[in-house]
Parts: structure tokens; sequence; C-alpha cells
């Protein structure tokens, strides 16, 4: 009798444990951003790699500054909040003269740009 009893507490203990494990959360839905992005190029033409990429926002001085720093086909990309903005776009690398671009947003959409690093002399 005590043998069953057994059993049956531990079918029961399996089974709330099984019912009190947690399930994985449900893929959220992504939340909407509109995309700054470009490629920073030398005056040649060619891919420009490690140049530092700042994004500021022109009409929220508090907002904070995003950075990032340009991949080997010289590119960089910013997720930014899908309401309408004005950016500034500032492109820097040792040896070379800083270029500024400014861009908007209006929504959920995707902003490329185009920055030439003049060699410093």
């Amino acid at each position: 009798m005590m043998r069953r009893n057994g059993r049956a507490a531990i079918l029961v203990y399996l089974s709330m444990w099984a019912i009190a494990v947690p399930q994985p959360p449900a893929q959220a839905k992504p939340s909407a951003y509109a995309i700054i992005a470009g490629t920073v190029f030398r005056e040649n033409g060619l891919s420009l790699r490690g140049a530092s990429v700042t994004l500021s926002r022109k009409d929220a001085p508090k907002f904070k500054k995003l950075h990032a720093v340009s991949d080997e086909r010289g590119e960089f990309a910013f997720h930014v909040p899908p309401v309408e903005s004005s950016f500034r776009v500032e492109a820097s690398m040792k040896g070379f003269q800083t270029v500024t671009k400014e861009t908007s947003i209006r929504g959920e959409e995707r902003m490329e740009l185009s920055l030439v690093l003049a060699e410093a002399k």
C-alpha cells in the first residue's frame, strides 16, 4: 500500500513540476524603427574602414549621441525611433578631415548617406 501511495506522490510531484517550469517567452514582434545608414569613402572612391561615425539629433540637444565604426566595407548603420526628426551624421578618422551631413527621418524608413573624407593637409 505504501508503494502505491509513494508512486502516486511522485507522479503528482512530477506533474506539478512540469506545470511550474517556465515556458520560453513568445517571440516579441520587433518594435518599429528607422535606419540611418551609409558608407564612408576616401576621395579616390575606395571605402574607408575604421572611421568613427557619430549620430546626433539636431532638434533634441539632450538626445544621446550614438557612435559606430565603419566596417571593412566602410559601412555603418544606426537604428532610431521612427518619428519625424532631424539628425547630424559626422565621420572622422586620424589623417582625414572630418565631414558632417544632415538628414531627416519622417517615419519607418531607411536613409542612405555617403560620406567622403579628404586627407588632412
